[in-house]
């Protein structure tokens, strides 16, 4: 009865511009500094059909330098009512845990080992499924002064070992959950978690988000929204087309539905 949403951030490039290098500054290394201006985005896309949040974004380098946690706390309010948040393990925090519980949503994240055994309060072993209380460490409340002191998340620890579908050898899978369902559908949620990949890699290859063109912030916002917009715009006539062929909507290929609304984009545009 919820509708979940993947979290996830990734990079793209941008224009050697006096501009984008100031408000986006490039990295460095023992070399020196980069060429191009780096920008670090935040996207969060339904599982069941693929469309997308408007994203956010911020300098990837530099003083004013945003982290995928943070970009997911600003991004948060934009999700429908009692959603569920679904993340790996980068998101396996307190802070995403705690903003999620506040505003109505069920978290659905995974944990790395030492974050999961310190919630445990020993070592990992598979069948773990035990009703636990989050609260703040020393270093959550350094980097989030503003937590309340009696600040927590009620939840479930859920350790499972699970078999890799590229036959690679079995692992411990920690998640810590909100979501009030048994441990089958959490654990079936979470093994779709690769759709996010999937989607990220039709924004940056598909539709060429990997390489900015414009050469200003202000553009910059108008080519990510466009592009979302046109995402969304596959995504949309992708789920249409599901409900008439009676399909999920996954089960289409995102870049022949895209030429499919590239063929007939003359007629759409001249039709009375």
């Amino acid at each position: 009865g919820r509708r979940a949403f993947f979290f996830d951030g990734t990079s793209d490039q941008l224009a050697p511009s006096p501009a984008l290098r100031q408000a986006y500054p490039p990295g460095s290394n023992q070399h020196g500094a980069s060429h191009w201006p780096l920008l670090r985005m935040l996207v969060a896309h339904d599982l069941e059909t693929g469309l997308a949040m408007r994203p956010r974004w911020g300098p990837l380098n530099g003083p004013q330098a945003v982290s995928e946690q943070q970009l997911l706390e600003e991004a948060i309010d934009r999700l429908p009512p009692e959603a569920l948040v679904v993340g790996d393990a980068n998101f396996g925090v307190f802070s995403v845990a705690y903003a999620a519980s506040q505003r109505g949503h069920a978290v659905l994240l995974r944990l790395t080992a030492q974050r999961a055994q310190c919630l445990a309060g020993g070592r990992l072993r598979d069948g773990i499924d035990r009703r636990i209380t989050w609260r703040p460490t020393r270093h959550d409340r350094k980097t989030h002064p503003h937590l309340p002191s009696d600040a927590c998340v009620q939840g479930r620890l859920l350790v499972c070992q699970v078999q890799p579908s590229n036959q690679a050898s079995p692992f411990l899978l920690a998640l810590f959950t909100t979501w009030d369902a048994d441990q089958q559908p959490i654990l079936d949620v979470y093994g779709r978690r690769w759709y996010i990949e999937t989607d990220l890699r039709s924004l940056k290859s598909t539709l060429q988000l990997e390489q900015l063109r414009c050469t200003t912030p202000a553009m910059v916002a108008k080519e990510l929204d466009l592009a979302m917009a046109a995402y969304n715009l596959v995504r949309a006539v992708t789920c249409l087309a599901a409900q008439k062929a009676g399909l999920p909507p996954r089960a289409y290929s995102f870049t022949r539905v895209r030429n499919v609304i590239q063929a007939f984009a003359p007629l759409i545009a001249t039709a009375p």
